[in-house]
């Protein structure tokens, strides 16, 4: 049976755990709907909490009569490694997955040296113990695995710094080169696991979309995971998928299509 409660909270993340808690629930086994966005006022005054409908379902009560779905929905945020610190975002527009890795560089490769040298001195000042591992794939890219303790804080949340260190290290070794190098730049196998658990995000949601004949709003999303979410529907029967709004906000909707990929 489809049951939902009402919660607020200082901003939208807050009103969800809130509800969270109040049933015992993971993020997974609801759908949310934003009522109010938090508004937080002139200095300080006149400023509304954000409000929230989760929708949940309760397996031992009979069947409703309707099918309540919300419209919108944030989507679950998918598992991941844990990560103590936050780094600065970084959305860069990638838009496909690291190839897997060939023949180590060598170690006279003037960008190898030079990826190797940059993060050595990075990870020194972030006071991680790690050392970067370089690979050169087939196609001419860097491969760089970050091997180490205290990987968590390398990472950052959704992989947020390890975005950032991969841009910074990107600049660092392409500046004032004349022919430009793809680096890939992963720690614990974060980006292989992140793609897998977007795949059955993708196919989760894609399958409330079919059965409520509603369309989904995910999180927000860097252009490389919005891809990974449109690649994986991109044969789903009934379902087509679209970007909406401007970075570092933009999202992927993924919204109901009859006779679509059929």
């Amino acid at each position: 049976m489809q049951k939902w409660i009402e919660t607020t909270g200082r901003t939208e993340e807050d009103a969800v755990a809130a509800a969270l808690r109040q049933l015992g629930m993971d993020r997974d086994d609801v759908s949310v709907e934003i009522i109010d966005r938090a508004k937080s006022g002139f200095l300080g005054l006149g400023g509304s909490p954000a409000k929230v409908r989760v929708t949940y379902e309760a397996p031992d009560e009979p069947a409703p009569v309707e099918q309540p779905a919300p419209e919108t929905e944030q989507a679950a945020p998918v598992e991941e490694p844990a990560a103590e610190a936050e780094g600065p975002q970084a959305a860069p527009e990638a838009a496909e997955q690291a190839p897997e890795a060939a023949e180590p560089a060598a170690g006279e490769d003037p960008k190898a040296e030079k990826i190797r040298a940059f993060l050595t001195g990075l990870l020194a000042q972030m006071e991680v113990k790690a050392e970067p591992v370089i690979a050169l794939t087939e196609e001419g890219n860097y491969q760089v695995e970050l091997v180490g303790s205290g990987l968590g804080a390398v990472i950052g949340r959704r992989g947020e710094t390890l975005d950032a260190i991969q841009q910074l290290t990107s600049y660092a070794v392409n500046r004032g080169a004349s022919k430009r190098v793809r680096i890939h730049v992963d720690a614990e196998h974060y980006r292989a696991k992140r793609e897998e658990s977007l795949r059955r995000l993708a196919e989760k949601v894609a399958g409330k979309v079919v059965k409520y004949r509603r369309s989904v709003t995910l999180e927000a999303m860097n252009a490389y995971e919005r891809h990974v979410i449109h690649t994986a529907l991109q044969d789903y029967p009934d379902v087509t998928t679209y970007s909406t709004g401007t970075e570092p906000n933009r999202r992927t909707v993924v919204a109901y299509a009859p006779g679509e990929h059929r």
